[in-house]
């Protein structure tokens, strides 16, 4: 069974919405957030002290983009991922890498240098130009959109949940006001999957079964 040690709201729900979509039993070790701190004897699990981690037998995984390709691939082959013979396989992985380096790291500057950093060390025009580099990145994925309800491969895949957390991000940080309309479309649509519903409410009934808040504090979202 796959073992996700999961911060609720963090990247690590990445993973965890592929797990329901592929239908894969798993385990849920919910953490406080950050675990590096707040739960020391995670180091012990995951030097880098960070989630998510994933564990698959011998596998162990700390990148939730990777998982994503992962899980498709190990675990819901010919449906979440693509194939190399496909010729949606290359903008398939450019979707799964620009998940996380282009559209969620500008936003974990938002947040640290809104939220994370002490008072005297934050800086709201840093921020504010990390808010505009991510929203003119959506433009990508709002061109991309244009006649087609997911990102690649005419169906949904793994690049449709790695990028989906992206956005369920920057709603918590209230950028999603600004999202173009394509991608405002594409992002309710995605809130609808009865996996990523699942999702949310495994972490939610998780958190509570295993004494953790169930709700980030108000300046930790990732």
């Amino acid at each position: 069974m796959v073992t996700l040690f999961h911060c609720v709201s963090a990247r690590s729900f990445r993973p965890l919405w592929m797990l329901e979509e592929a239908g894969c039993p798993y385990a849920l070790r919910m953490l406080p957030f950050p675990p590096r701190f707040q739960a020391r004897e995670f180091l012990d699990e995951n030097p880098l002290g960070t989630v998510p981690l994933l564990v698959d037998g011998d596998v162990r995984m700390t990148e939730s983009a990777a998982m994503c390709q992962y899980i498709a691939a190990r675990h819901s082959p010919g449906v979440l991922d693509v194939p190399v013979d496909d010729p949606a396989y290359g903008a398939y992985l450019n979707w799964l890498h620009m998940s996380d380096a282009t559209l969620t790291f500008p936003q974990t500057l938002v947040l640290r240098y809104t939220h994370f950093e002490a008072a005297e060390r934050r800086q709201p025009q840093v921020a504010a130009d990390y808010a505009r580099w991510f929203l003119a990145r959506l433009k990508a994925v709002d061109t991309v959109l244009d006649g087609q309800p997911y990102l690649c491969a005419g169906r949904f895949t793994a690049a449709d949940v790695a990028v989906g957390y992206a956005l369920l991000l920057a709603q918590h940080l209230g950028l999603h006001s600004q999202f173009p309309p394509r991608v405002q479309t594409y992002w309710a649509a995605l809130q609808q999957r009865p996996a990523y519903l699942r999702a949310q409410a495994a972490q939610v009934q998780a958190a509570v079964d295993q004494g953790v808040s169930p709700v980030p504090a108000p300046d930790v979202r990732i």
